[in-house]
């Protein structure tokens, strides 16, 4: 089994329960860019980066480049959901490199589609915060072992002034709280 090198070792069918972990987060995001922006594929693409690597196929630059790609559009894009929903599907894809550096910066890596998930349930059920909260608890459901034992090599995700940088923060942590 392929493994990366750093601080610790993250294996390849590692980088793929993350990668699939940070899809299914995604997934349900992309229908609300797609409404705001529907000739932009680029989330899309992504997403569909995500889900081969996931699935099993070898990590190429079609992740690397589909990652920065949907980061671009969720900087074009007007609508903080749409935004939102563009950078889960980047991080999605982007988990495929994932780095073995004990830097509390890469949970985002982790993360963050997930946050950006609950900042859209959020949003959606306008700025009640309880949805957000919803939102991480399925998420803690979803969560396997191995995400759990992945996650759990990397330090506290940073708290942030941003509602989405909170959010993560509280998934973390709730994460954290669960057993391996």
């Amino acid at each position: 089994m392929t493994q990366a090198s750093g601080d610790f070792e993250l294996t390849m069918d590692e980088l793929r329960t993350v990668a699939r972990f940070a899809a299914e987060s995604a997934q349900p995001l992309l229908s609300a860019f797609e409404a705001d922006a529907p000739d932009d594929r680029r989330p899309r693409a992504a997403l569909v980066a995500a889900w081969v690597f996931a699935d099993g196929a070898p990590r190429t630059n079609m992740q690397r480049v589909t990652a920065l790609d949907a980061h671009r559009a969720a900087k074009e894009i007007g609508s903080e959901i749409g935004q939102l929903a563009a950078r889960a599907c980047g991080d999605a894809a982007a988990a495929a490199y994932l780095h073995p550096i004990a830097r509390a910066t890469q949970v985002g890596h982790i993360l963050r589609a997930a946050a950006c998930a609950a900042r859209v349930a959020e949003l959606d059920a306008d700025g009640d915060e309880a949805a957000a909260a919803q939102s991480i608890k399925s998420t803690c459901d979803r969560a396997t072992s191995v995400l759990l034992d992945v996650l759990g090599r990397y330090p506290a995700a940073p708290v942030g002034k941003s509602r989405l940088a909170q959010i993560m923060s509280t998934l973390d942590v709730s994460l954290r709280r669960r057993e391996p």
